[in-house]
């Protein structure tokens, strides 16, 4: 079974049998079909491409020993690796709480007329940012699949396992809560 046919039908159901056999077609198309979504859920939630990339391709060794072990999902793949995303996001959160790094800068900024645009920038960035990790878990990854990955708020619901309603007011708190530590939110 080729992966170009695989991926075209994406028949679930022979995607998942061919990873319990780990069939290495399927595998590289898995990889190709879901890596950016991954990494874009990962980066949307750290910010930090080179960290979204490692991790991201931890989902992936996750989802090989998994079939490796029988362990691969059964059903909604999709599902399966992006809240597989979600743990490994928090397992590095926590061990970033645990011991802090402060991140410094690859390269010298140049005394340019940006160079203070370029500031204010990163300030802005680095305000955003900090006020997005004083949100809680859940908030923050209702605002990782609505805006980062552009979940509808059914998908969302089905991951997160809420109904609708409660995505919405979840959504509602999180960017209320952005909003008044930061200012100006856009709700679109």
């Amino acid at each position: 079974m080729g992966a170009v046919r695989i991926m075209s039908e994406f028949d679930e159901s022979r995607v998942l049998d061919g990873l319990q056999k780990l069939d290495s077609q399927v595998i590289g198309a898995v990889y190709d079909k879901y890596f950016p979504e991954v990494y874009r859920y990962v980066y949307y939630r750290l910010g930090d491409q080179t960290l979204a990339e490692d991790i991201a391709s931890d989902v992936f060794v996750r989802l090989l020993e998994a079939a490796q072990g029988r362990r691969a999902p059964q059903s909604n793949l999709r599902a399966w690796l992006i809240s597989t995303a979600s743990h490994a996001v928090m397992d590095h959160l926590r061990r970033k709480y645990r011991r802090p790094v402060e991140a410094l800068s690859e390269s010298m900024a140049d005394l340019g007329p940006s160079v203070n645009l370029e500031f204010d920038q990163r300030e802005q960035n680095r305000f955003v940012r900090e006020a997005y990790a004083m949100l809680t878990s859940e908030q923050q990854d209702v605002l990782a699949l609505r805006f980062g990955q552009g979940y509808s708020l059914e998908e969302t619901a089905i991951h997160m396992k809420k109904n609708v309603n409660a995505v919405k007011a979840l959504q509602f708190r999180a960017l209320a809560a952005l909003q008044r530590s930061i200012g100006e939110v856009d709700y679109e």
